[in-house]
């Protein structure tokens, strides 16, 4: 296979066939030899009804149905192992990353580039939608010391030798922004529209998901929450010593004691509240090795369609 076109189902059932034609549109002009799979995350909706449709009308097109809602990136990593094409793209199912730019990403892919990604233009998101992403990336990369670029999203090609490369990471927790910028290679970008959604529908991907979704990937990827409950430490000692000192000098200069239930109250709350904000961050780590050591798999397939008896 030459060629394997990826994307992640859910909440969008009436924009798949759509999806599928669009899909076809553009990579039929670029090679015979492809494979759509559209991976179905256990939609609240009846997208597996739709995609098993689909499936029966079109051999090219396959479909994976996981056993129950994993989220994209698990959705993603279902996709990529089951691919088998040389170059494998990526996009959402929403239509907002217009298919007609394979096209585009695989003639930038002809230039000897392993990774292209598609940069967003004009993106024509809510105010709010846009500032929950602006919020998003700028977390994400300040948590994970990784620059991020808005501009970026899940639509993507990939040479074979990256997929695999990804693979062997074995991570538990799954972040590919972050994981195709730590296994490195060539990369290029590609500008594309933005399109909206035209199903009237709004993203599944609220503030509070996105921000849990940067905590959690944060702890998965990086142990700068770990360095700044050092550096905050410190901080509080300064300012102990600072303040302590500072009564020191006022008793001397006045000669009016100072209450000492009061400074004992506080103190003691302060201090409670820095442990335990102390000792919930490290849980979360503590946590996140529980799930890795576990070795549970990341995702679970509950039914494939149109794969080879030797597509695992």
């Amino acid at each position: 296979m030459e060629l394997s076109v990826i994307s992640p189902c859910y909440g969008a059932p009436t924009l798949l066939r759509e999806l599928v034609r669009q899909i076809e549109e553009s990579v039929r002009e670029l090679t015979p030899d492809y494979e759509i799979i559209l991976v179905e995350d256990c939609s609240p909706d009846n997208s597996r009804e739709i995609i098993t449709d689909i499936c029966r009308e079109n051999k090219r097109v396959k479909g994976v149905f996981l056993s129950r809602n994993f989220g994209q990136q698990y959705a993603l990593n279902a996709g990529f192992d089951l691919s088998s094409g040389e170059y494998v793209a990526v996009l959402d199912c929403d239509l907002q990353n217009p298919p007609m730019f394979l096209r585009d990403l695989f003639r930038k892919m002809q230039e000897g580039y392993d990774i292209v990604f598609a940069s967003r233009q004009e993106r024509p998101d809510n105010y709010f939608m846009t500032e929950g992403s602006h919020l998003f990336n700028r977390l994400m990369g300040y948590l994970t010391d990784t620059p991020q670029d808005e501009s970026v999203a899940e639509f993507a090609m990939y040479r074979r030798k990256v997929v695999n490369a990804m693979a062997m990471m074995g991570d538990y927790r799954r972040y590919y922004p972050l994981m195709d910028k730590w296994v490195g290679f060539r990369t290029a970008k590609v500008e594309v529209p933005h399109d909206a959604r035209t199903d009237g529908k709004e993203s599944s991907y609220t503030m509070r998901r996105r921000i849990g979704l940067a905590v959690q990937t944060a702890v998965a990827f990086s142990t700068k929450s770990l360095r700044l409950i050092a550096y905050f430490g410190f901080l509080i000692t300064l300012i102990a010593m600072i303040v302590a000192i500072a009564l020191v000098i006022k008793t001397l200069v006045t000669g009016i004691d100072v209450s000492g239930w009061v400074t004992t109250f506080v103190s003691m709350w302060f201090i409670a509240g820095i442990i335990i904000s102390i000792l919930g961050i490290i849980a979360v780590y503590i946590g996140n090795i529980f799930d890795e050591v576990k070795r549970r798999p990341s995702y679970i397939v509950g039914e494939k369609l149109n794969f080879d008896e030797s597509q695992s």
